[in-house]
């Protein structure tokens, strides 16, 4: 579909993976506009704040399919394991198998921190409280929830770091194998 007729969503989509890609800091607006096949007037024609628009409808595309989806997972049908393992799935193909990295996490890098800090703390710990009730509904007691639900993120965000450091995507499969165990495991 030709660049001019290309839907917001679809624009939001190609600017996602440069931002995946560069982070905020290296997201050029040659790269944007390469990604999105736009012109720089065409690009401030969808979003007229500029670069930190663009990474607005990013996060709030990624905080959408987080809870729509992953989150959404977690709170469905299903015993604790079972809702567990099909969030750790969708997060595997969200990542492409560790293959991608987070745009989150990304985005903690460098000056765009500061900028998008509240949004970046309220996914975090959106998604820390949701592994946490998981566990707590799981039998684990509150402050060994919270230690564990805190370690999953840590081991999945760090592991994509790594992955993608690597280039080998051995280590995110790992730790979500391992998270799997983990989380749930009975106290002992």
């Amino acid at each position: 579909m030709p660049a001019a007729l290309l839907p917001r969503d679809e624009v939001v989509a190609r600017i996602l993976t440069v931002f995946r890609d560069f982070g905020f800091d290296g997201a050029s607006l040659a790269e944007l506009s390469k990604a999105t096949g736009l012109g720089r007037s065409s690009l401030y024609h969808y979003f007229p704040g500029g670069k930190d628009e663009m990474a607005v409808a990013v996060l709030e595309r990624i905080d959408t399919w987080m809870r729509e989806r992953a989150l959404a997972a977690l709170t469905g049908a299903g015993t604790p394991q079972a809702r567990l393992r099909k969030m750790l799935d969708l997060l595997d193909e969200f990542y492409v198998g560790g293959r991608n990295a987070c745009v989150l996490g990304n985005l903690v890098i460098g000056g765009s921190r500061e900028k998008f800090q509240e949004f970046l703390a309220s996914a975090f710990g959106g998604w820390i409280a949701a592994l946490r009730a998981l566990a707590v509904e799981a039998g684990i007691r509150g402050p060994e929830a919270q230690r564990r639900a805190e370690d999953a993120v840590v081991r999945i965000e760090g592991a994509l770091i790594v992955s993608g450091g690597l280039d080998d995507p051995a280590p995110f499969k790992r730790a979500l194998r391992n998270v799997e165990r983990d989380l749930l495991a009975p106290t002992g």
